[in-house]
C-alpha cells in the first residue's frame, strides 16, 4: 500500500470541510462527507505508518515515545503518546488512523442499559445507534478469532480465560475484533495479509491484517477526493465571516527555532475529532482566544473504568508475549491477536457494577521490559518459583513470564474527571478516582481470576497506597460531552458545537466527532461506538449543506495512495524591507521600506524532489510551505500555498544560475497575493559567495500569480544566526533507514557544492 498523506505545500486555502484527526470519528467523517461529494481536508498531528514500518524492538519503540507531564510537554509527535496526571494517566496513539494504530481492535457494543441514562441526548435514548453500528461494521468488517480454522488453533491464552471464566461463573466469549484472517484486498482497495498470530497489535501491526483505519475509512476518504496530510498540529480554531480559520503548526521542521508565527487554512465546517484530549484542548485554547463555548467543556472526563492487571507465573504455560521477529520461527507457540477472549460480566443488577474482562498480549518490542519488571515486582512467596529463574536467563519466552495472563477490565467509574488549560497545556484532575469502591470490586474479579490458574496476582503497577491508587486509561472519554442544551453539555447529538453557556444554539460549521462527546463510561471496549456515532451524525451534517452520502461500493480502479521519494528538506527564514510606495528598483525599495519600517519577513520549510533525479532535471524544483509576514499587506501573518522552489536554474545569461521561489500568499480575510523571489548567483570569482546565496530580491503581486499587478518590491536577507538555525533543521525524508538518510544527504551536498564550484570557481579551475 502506498502512502496517503500528501506533502504539506499541497495544503489548499479553503474547503469546503477540515477534519481535525484521524481517530474513528475523524476517519469516518472524511470518509462520508467526501463520499456526499464535499471538498475535505484531513489534518492529523502524528506521522503515517504502513505495515512494515512500527517499531519491532525496544530502541525503536523509545524513539516513538511521547510523554506529556505536567511540567514538561512533549515536543516530538511519536506514535506512543503518554499523558501523565496526578490522578490519572492516559495511553494513546498518535498518527495516520490514531488509536486505531495500537488499540486491541475489539468492536463490541454496551449494553443497552448504558444508552438508557440521561445524560445521553433524548435523541440518542430513543433512536438508537443500530444503523451506525451497521455502518461501522461494513467497513471495519470485525469478526471473531476463527477457533479450529486451519491456522487458528486453541491459544493458550483463551484456555485459560476459559478457566477463569468457568470457576468465575461468568460467559466466556471470543469478541469481534477488527483483524484478518485471509489474505485478500479489501472494499478500499487495500491488499492485506492474514493475521501471523504475533499478538503485537498495540505496537503496531506489521503484516497488513490489523483493520486499522489506514485500511479502510482513510483509504477510502483519499479515494473520494479528502487530500490528507500529517504532522499537523492544530492549536485553536476561530470564527472568521461565514467560515472558520484552523490554526497550525508543523511538527519537526524547526519553525519554533525561528519563532515562527502559526500557519492556518480556512473552511466552510469543522469536524474536530483529534481524540478526548485532543479535541478537548483545541476547544479549550479556541475558547481562550474568544470563541464562546458552553461551561460544561472539560468536564466529565471519564478513564471507562480501565484496569491492568496479570496473573502471574501461573501453573500453565499462557503464551502471552509477542513475537515480533520471532512469528515465524518454529519453537514459539502462536500468541494470537492481542484481545482474542473476554468474560463476560455484564448485565449486573446494577449496571455499574458490570464488567467487561479480556486477555492480552503484550507486544515483543516491549517483552524485555516487562519481563524484567514482572521479575521485580513478584512476591517471594509465588509458586513455581524456579520458572522466575528461566525467564531470567532464558527471556520472556520461557518460564514465569511466558506463563503470564494479562488483563484489561472497564467497568463503570463516575465520570467525573476534568481537563483544564495550564500554561496552554491540557491538565487532567480527577482527585481520588482510584479510590471509587468500583475499583475493589475489580481488584477482587482479578483475584477471582488468577486463583484457578495458580499464578500470583499482580495489579496494575501504580495502582497501590503508594501511588495513591492512581489509574492508567487506554479509553478516555468525555470533555466534549453530549447534552440536550449548552448547560447541560459541549455538543448536540450529532456533535455539533454549542454557541454560549447556555441555550440550544449552535456554531454553524462547527462539530466534535470522537469519544470527547461520548457522555459517560461504556463500561466496554469503546470504538465501536464512537463509530457508531460519527456515522449517525455524518449524513446529517452532509444534509446541512445540500448533500446526500454516497454508500455505493466501489472498488477503485487502482490501489489507493501516493508514492513519495526520498527527499531532502530544510527549514529556511529571511527578513528585510519591502515598499508598496515604490515598484521600481530593488535597492530602492529596500531602502524606501526600512525608512518606512515596512518589514517583510518569511519561514519557509523547503523540500526538493526526488534526491536522486535533483541533478537530472535542470529546473531542480522542491516545494514549500510556510508563513510570510509584512504587516504593510496584512495585519496578521500570511500562510502561502502552492509553493515551487527551484534550486540553481539556469538563467538565459549563462554567467548566472537562479534559486527562485513562487507562492501564493492568503490572508485571515480571504485576499489573495503572488510571491516572486529570486537569488542570483553571479560568476562573480566567489567574492560574493554569501551575499549571492542569502540575498533574495522579491515581488509582490496583487492577485494569485505574477501577471497581477505589481503590489510591493524589497530585498529579503538571510542572517548568520538563522543560516545556523537552517543547518540544524536539513533532514532527508521518506528514507527508509539511516544508511538511506546519510546517503541522500550526501548527494544534496554534493550536488549543492558542484554547482557552487562550477559557478564562483570556474574560471580558477
Amino acid at each position: 500500500m502506498k502512502q496517503l498523506s500528501l506533502p504539506l505545500s499541497e495544503i489548499q486555502p479553503w474547503y469546503d470541510v477540515l477534519v481535525i484527526g484521524s481517530g474513528y470519528g475523524g476517519s469516518i467523517a472524511a470518509s462520508r462527507l467526501s463520499r456526499a461529494g464535499l471538498t475535505v481536508g484531513l489534518l492529523e498531528k502524528g506521522k503515517e505508518f504502513q505495515p512494515g514500518q512500527y517499531p519491532d524492538d525496544i530502541a525503536q519503540a523509545c524513539e516513538e515515545m511521547q510523554v506529556h507531564a505536567p511540567d514538561k510537554p512533549a515536543v516530538s509527535n511519536g506514535l506512543y503518546e503518554f499523558h501523565i496526571g496526578p490522578d490519572i494517566s492516559v495511553f494513546k496513539g498518535c498518527g495516520l488512523g490514531g488509536t486505531s494504530l495500537v488499540n486491541a481492535n475489539v468492536s463490541i457494543e454496551p449494553e443497552e442499559r448504558v444508552f438508557q441514562d440521561a445524560r445521553w441526548p433524548k435523541a440518542i435514548r430513543e433512536e438508537g445507534l443500530s444503523q451506525g453500528y451497521a455502518l461501522a461494521r461494513a467497513m471495519l468488517e470485525p469478526n471473531p478469532y476463527p477457533e479450529g480454522a486451519e491456522g487458528y488453533p486453541e491459544l493458550a491464552k483463551a484456555r485459560a480465560m476459559k478457566t477463569s471464566a468457568g470457576s468465575m461463573g461468568f460467559p466466556f466469549k471470543y469478541p469481534d475484533i477488527n483483524v484478518t484472517f485471509s489474505d485478500r484486498v479489501n472494499q478500499s482497495g487495500v491488499p492485506q495479509a492474514a493475521c501471523k498470530n504475533c499478538g503485537d497489535c498495540v505496537t503496531g501491526c506489521n503484516h497488513g491484517a490489523k483493520n486499522t483505519l489506514l485500511m479502510n475509512y482513510l483509504p477510502d476518504a483519499f479515494n473520494h477526493g479528502a487530500q490528507i496530510f500529517c504532522g499537523v498540529e492544530v492549536s485553536h480554531i476561530a470564527r472568521s465571516g461565514d467560515g472558520w480559520t484552523v490554526y497550525y503548526d508543523i511538527h519537526g521542521v524547526g519553525r519554533p527555532a525561528f519563532h515562527a508565527p502559526p500557519l492556518f487554512t480556512r473552511a466552510r465546517a469543522v469536524v474536530v475529532s483529534a481524540g478526548t484530549l485532543g479535541s478537548t484542548g483545541i476547544l479549550l485554547r479556541s475558547r481562550a482566544a474568544g470563541l464562546t463555548l458552553s461551561d460544561e467543556l472539560g468536564k466529565r472526563f471519564t478513564g471507562n473504568g480501565d484496569v491492568l492487571g496479570f496473573s502471574y507465573n501461573c501453573k500453565d504455560p499462557v503464551h502471552g508475549i509477542g513475537l515480533g521477529k520471532h512469528v515465524e520461527q518454529d519453537g514459539f507457540a502462536p500468541v494470537g491477536p492481542c484481545i482474542t477472549s473476554l468474560i463476560d460480566m455484564r448485565h449486573q443488577a446494577v449496571l455499574t457494577d458490570g464488567m467487561t474482562f479480556e486477555e492480552g498480549s503484550i507486544p515483543a518490542p516491549i517483552a524485555a521490559v516487562v519481563n524484567t519488571a514482572m521479575l521485580g515486582m513478584a512476591g517471594l512467596g509465588a509458586p513455581h518459583k524456579a520458572e522466575e529463574v528461566v525467564s531470567l536467563v532464558e527471556g520472556p519466552y520461557r518460564g514465569a513470564t511466558d506463563r503470564m495472563q494479562t488483563y484489561l477490565v472497564m467497568t463503570h467509574d463516575d465520570g467525573n474527571g476534568h481537563l483544564t488549560l495550564e500554561d496552554n497545556q491540557l491538565k487532567i484532575s480527577w482527585p481520588g478516582v482510584g479510590e471509587q469502591p468500583i475499583f475493589q470490586k475489580v481488584d477482587k474479579a482479578l483475584r477471582d481470576a488468577t486463583t484457578p490458574l495458580q499464578g500470583e496476582f499482580i495489579r496494575d503497577v501504580v495502582w497501590n497506597k503508594f501511588f495513591h491508587y492512581d489509574l492508567v486509561t487506554v479509553h478516555p472519554l468525555g470533555g466534549c460531552c453530549m447534552g440536550e442544551s449548552a448547560a447541560t453539555g459541549v455538543t448536540t447529538d450529532t456533535g455539533a458545537v454549542y454557541n454560549g453557556a447556555a441555550g440550544a444554539t449552535t456554531w454553524p460549521g462547527l462539530y466534535v466527532l470522537d469519544g470527547s462527546i461520548v457522555p459517560m463510561p461504556l463500561g466496554t471496549n469503546p470504538l465501536f461506538t464512537i463509530s457508531a456515532l460519527a456515522e449517525r451524525a455524518a449524513p446529517r451534517i452532509a444534509a446541512t449543506y445540500g448533500k446526500k452520502i454516497d454508500y455505493a461500493d466501489r472498488t477503485p480502479d487502482t490501489p489507493p495512495g501516493v508514492g513519495y521519494p526520498v527527499a531532502v528538506q530544510f527549514t529556511e527564514t529571511m527578513k528585510g524591507y519591502i515598499s508598496p510606495a515604490d515598484t521600481g528598483d530593488f535597492q530602492a525599495a529596500y531602502a524606501k521600506g526600512q525608512a518606512d519600517a515596512s518589514l517583510c519577513m518569511f519561514t519557509l520549510t523547503i523540500r526538493t524532489g526526488d534526491i536522486s533525479q535533483l541533478a537530472a532535471d535542470p529546473a531542480h524544483p522542491g516545494t514549500m510551505a510556510g508563513t510570510l509576514t509584512a504587516p504593510a499587506l496584512s495585519d496578521q501573518p500570511m500562510t502561502i500555498s502552492h509553493g515551487v522552489f527551484n534550486l540553481f536554474e539556469a538563467d538565459p545569461d549563462p554567467a548566472h544560475l537562479k534559486m527562485k521561489y513562487h507562492m501564493r500568499l492568503h490572508t485571515h480575510d480571504g485576499r489573495t497575493y503572488f510571491f516572486y523571489g529570486y537569488k542570483e548567483i553571479d560568476d562573480d570569482h566567489g567574492l560574493k559567495l554569501w551575499s549571492d546565496t542569502t540575498v533574495l530580491y522579491s515581488t509582490i503581486y496583487d492577485g494569485a500569480d505574477d501577471q497581477a499587478p505589481i503590489l510591493a518590491r524589497g530585498i529579503l536577507k538571510i542572517a548568520p544566526g538563522d543560516f545556523a538555525l537552517q543547518m540544524t533543521t536539513m533532514e532527508a525524508v521518506h528514507a527508509p533507514n539511516i544508511t538511506a538518510k546519510a546517503r541522500a544527504l550526501e548527494t544534496f551536498s554534493k550536488f549543492f557544492t558542484r554547482e557552487l564550484v562550477n559557478t564562483f570557481f570556474k574560471k580558477w579551475l
